[in-house]
């Protein structure tokens, strides 16, 4: 404990190495905390606010600690700051012998295999991508780690990320000619000889996951574990505890399986006129489902017989692709491992007709080209307790967000923690000068047809006032886009909207010009660092609850239903306080930060429930007038 201490104290080599370095508080309190949890492997939920500084209150300990430790975060781009910037300043600051790695999944990394591939025999006439292609061929003679988040140029939705990298499903093994080679097996390698290693939520999952089945790990096995970002933690393990079955891993094996054919067996003409038949197969099944993205309850869509009938003709036509690789077995040897995904996927999609296991929620959803089938846990809770239990090791948990009315209990609850200690560690900034809540009188029912046009209104009014600088945070694609149409032909600063390029660039126009205005949707609530006065005015349109119609929120509340708990009390409202924290986060990033927070929800002030967001945020001061919050953004500046 006084070692930690004098780490963080005026004296300590932190003060002495980070420029602008003042002890905190709370941050040391954090970071005795989290050395105790680490030091006695026991469990730890800490609330930090903004400014705080989470990150150096749990790396130090971690730095300072004898065992190995693995950081999960949950983002890749918060992975990549924690491994690029954060952990090597602490570890020069603190003289750290300990050697890092930074893992990601298996899609993050070039596959040399699969880019020789279709390099060769390009797998499209997609002019994108054979650009692409290009990019990746150069970035691959000049790469040591293969990352590809390294490659200038390609983005993260880009159009040939899965011709360039492997999946669970077309990956060789010990069988591919580049296995020494491996950029995935090096890197496995690295954080296995590792004394901390940086991976994201969705892998540490992914890792539980192939556990279970007995397969090599991914992840090493540690004496610590510390989540960042933990609030989504709950969600994530949902997904991988539970099963999906896409057309986009079918899509995938045809394309795959069309390469092997055109570069190795072109006469074999049965194999492609059956992988043809396919695709017209999947393409049909995905149009049963209209043409717009959707999602909804899977067992009411199998009472379709027209859904029923696209389905089978998808199996009987895998199963005749079986027969014909059969015959192709040994005229390549490339031909076996998606013979066997061949199988296996067949075996998947007969499942989805089971629909019988309690505990779960069926549902669907679909993109514009995909569609996929999950069956979900409602509840993760006594398998993480599980896997705790079993690896005996100590476990950190940290967001700014978990708490609900001031109690840790829901998030606790949500993954069977019984910590040895649990903190909230208020920030540091002092949100009554540095913020003003507004909540607008006069506003529209959320869900009045002149809502729209209330917000642009309003909007209009506070980028005026703010000069731009302003963040325009949305709970639906509809809204963001009628706000967008009101707003482009009515202000002289650039609007940047949420799907116009890729998040990256977004905020990097956004902050490069300094006066612009951002429109988005969920993704831009949270893990976004926008600091000083480029953003002024964080305007909300609504609380974030989960569409009413969601089916695995439907199927969580008729759950908590049965356990003789208020579904809205126990499932809705903890979710949307905790996700209406991480939107409010993103306005005060600095001490030096002010700016104006505005909700467009008349039931923060007519509802009970109003009472529990409010208390939830910062101690902001409060208004119900526009003037004043527009006056107070005047004089930011």
């Amino acid at each position: 404990m006084a070692i930690i201490k004098q780490l963080f104290s005026a004296a300590g080599p932190l003060a002495q190495s980070l420029d602008g370095y003042t002890p905190r508080q709370p941050q040391i309190d954090m970071a005795v905390a989290v050395s105790d949890a680490l030091k006695n492997r026991s469990q730890l939920v800490v609330e930090a606010g903004t400014g705080t500084g989470k990150t150096y209150a749990y790396l130090a300990p971690a730095l300072k600690s004898k065992g190995k430790t693995i950081i999960s975060t949950g983002t890749k781009a918060l992975q990549e700051q924690l491994y690029h910037r954060d952990l090597p300043q602490l570890v020069k600051a603190l003289s750290a012998s300990k050697k890092t790695a930074l893992l990601k999944g298996r899609s993050n990394y070039l596959c040399t295999y699969r880019l020789n591939q279709h390099v060769a025999h390009v797998p499209t006439d997609d002019s994108d991508v054979m650009h692409q292609l290009a990019m990746v061929a150069k970035f691959a003679s000049e790469t040591h780690t293969g990352d590809l988040a390294d490659c200038i140029g390609i983005e993260e939705d880009a159009k040939v990320l899965p011709y360039v990298s492997s999946t669970v499903d077309n990956c060789l093994g010990k069988e591919c000619p580049d296995f020494q080679d491996c950029y995935i097996r090096k890197a496995r390698l690295k954080a296995m000889d590792a004394d901390i290693v940086v991976v994201n939520h969705h892998l540490f999952f992914a890792d539980m996951a192939v556990k279970d089945t007995g397969f090599a790990e991914l992840i090493p096995t540690a004496d610590a574990y510390i989540f960042d970002e933990a609030h989504q933690l709950s969600e994530i393990a949902s997904d991988y505890f539970g099963e999906s079955i896409s057309t986009k891993k079918l899509v995938d094996l045809i394309n795959d399986l069309r390469a092997i054919y055109r570069s190795d067996i072109p006469d074999m003409l049965q194999l492609g006129k059956t992988l043809n038949k396919l695709e017209t197969s999947v393409a049909d099944l995905r149009l049963q489902f209209g043409l717009d993205g959707s999602r909804g309850d899977w067992r009411h869509m199998l009472a379709s017989k027209e859904i029923c009938a696209a389905l089978h003709r998808v199996i009987s036509d895998l199963d005749f692709l079986y027969q014909v690789l059969k015959h192709c077995l040994d005229r390549s040897d490339k031909i076996e491992h998606p013979f066997e995904r061949t199988l296996a996927f067949k075996g998947q999609l007969e499942r989805v007709f089971d629909i019988s296991q309690t505990g779960n929620s069926y549902w669907y959803e679909t993109t514009r080209r995909y569609l996929t089938v999950h069956i979900t846990p409602l509840n993760v809770s006594v398998k993480f307790a599980q896997m705790m239990a079993d690896t005996g090791a100590g476990f950190v948990f940290t967001s700014a967000t978990l708490s609900v009315d001031n109690e840790l209990a829901h998030f606790n609850a949500s993954l069977g923690l019984k910590p040895a200690q649990s903190m909230m560690v208020d920030s540091p900034f002092d949100y009554y000068q540095q913020a003003l809540l507004c909540l607008p009188r006069y506003l529209p029912e959320t869900h009045a047809a002149n809502m729209p046009h209330a917000i642009v209104k309003l909007t209009l009014d506070l980028i005026k006032a703010a000069k731009g600088r302003c963040f325009v945070l949305f709970t639906s694609y509809r809204m963001m886009h009628l706000v967008a149409e009101g707003l482009t032909t009515q202000i002289d600063y650039p609007i940047y909207m949420q799907g116009q390029m890729s998040k990256r660039i977004i905020l990097e126009k956004f902050t490069r010009h300094g006066n612009a205005v951002l429109l988005g949707t969920a993704s831009f609530w949270e893990g976004v660092d926008v600091r000083g006065s480029t953003l002024s005015c964080v305007i909300i349109d609504k609380l974030p609850f989960a569409a009413p119609d969601d089916p695995l929120l439907q199927a969580k509340m008729q759950d908590a239903q049965l356990q003789g708990h208020d579904p809205f009390a126990y499932i809705q409202l903890p979710q949307a306080v905790i996700a209406l924290k991480q939107g409010v986060g993103r306005l005060i990033r600095d001490n030096k930060d002010k700016g104006v927070l505005v909700i467009c929800d008349n039931r923060l002030v007519t509802r009970q429930y109003g009472q529990v967001f409010l208390k939830s945020l910062p101690p902001m001061r409060r208004t119900r007038s526009l003037q004043v919050a527009s006056e107070f953004l005047e004089h930011i500046n």
